[in-house]
């Protein structure tokens, strides 16, 4: 049996989706509808193909539609909302948000991004990341990207560069062979994280990571080769319709 049978998943769908507009100016991306499916429903399929038991998912932005998706479900009871209902948090914010749902475990959980569609093999990253007892494991690809994180020679995670802006940020010292690589939204984290991060407020967790890098084990697995696309514009649906049946 796979480790992951039984683990608990954090979906982040909290966001206005300002780049999927039209369609988010009436409902959440989290409901962008790919090949007659929304990215809800399929990254819950995903998630539940690998033997995830609990999800938890966050919302915001037409908060609402969300809540009544999941609630016409018949695993709605194994699906729990964290509402964020004065202002979304970002991810990091989201995350700290959300960490009732996982106080009492020390389990390793996954959070995945609501936008994102891949056919990455869930079960061999968590694996990975139990293997090794790392704070956190971010699935990252070798494709091009405006912003990527930079990896040492041993996939250890340095820094963050804009390749729009050429600005970059490093965790401790500037790394002369750091290697840029593309988020895919999905990584698993140690609830450990919780006694490192603010215990509230907005903030991103990859501003957070870049800080406890120089002194936590915050990792990159390479899953180049695997499907991964943003459905985060109106192009990209149509590009995601191509991979995904």
């Amino acid at each position: 049996m796979s480790r992951i049978e039984g683990a608990t998943a954090l979906l982040f769908a909290a966001g206005w989706g300002s780049r999927l507009k039209p369609f988010t100016d009436h409902h959440p991306k989290a409901l962008a509808v790919v090949n007659g499916k929304t990215l809800l429903d399929r990254n819950i399929a995903y998630l539940r193909s690998f033997g995830v038991s609990n999800i938890v998912i966050n919302v915001h932005h037409f908060a609402d539609q969300i809540m009544d998706a999941v609630s016409s479900r018949s695993d709605a009871s194994s699906i729990a909302i964290s509402h964020e209902k004065e202002q979304p948090l970002e991810t990091g914010g989201g995350l700290v948000f959300a960490r009732h749902f996982f106080d009492n475990s020390e389990r390793p959980f996954v959070v995945m991004n609501v936008d994102i569609l891949t056919n990455l093999n869930l079960a061999e990253l968590y694996e990975h990341h139990v293997s090794a007892n790392h704070l956190s494991t971010l699935a990252v690809t070798n494709r091009s990207s405006s912003r990527q994180f930079l990896f040492t020679s041993s996939m250890q995670l340095c820094g963050w560069k804009n390749n729009a802006t050429a600005e970059y940020r490093w965790s401790a010292d500037w790394v002369n062979d750091a290697r840029g690589f593309a988020f895919s939204g999905v990584h698993i984290i140690s609830p450990k994280i919780f006694n490192l991060l603010p215990s509230s407020g907005i903030f991103s967790i990859s501003d957070s990571y870049i800080q406890l890098a120089a002194h936590e084990s915050i990792f990159g697995f390479d899953h180049s080769g695997d499907a991964v696309i943003d459905v985060g514009k109106p192009e990209s649906i149509a590009e995601a319709e191509q991979v995904f049946n």
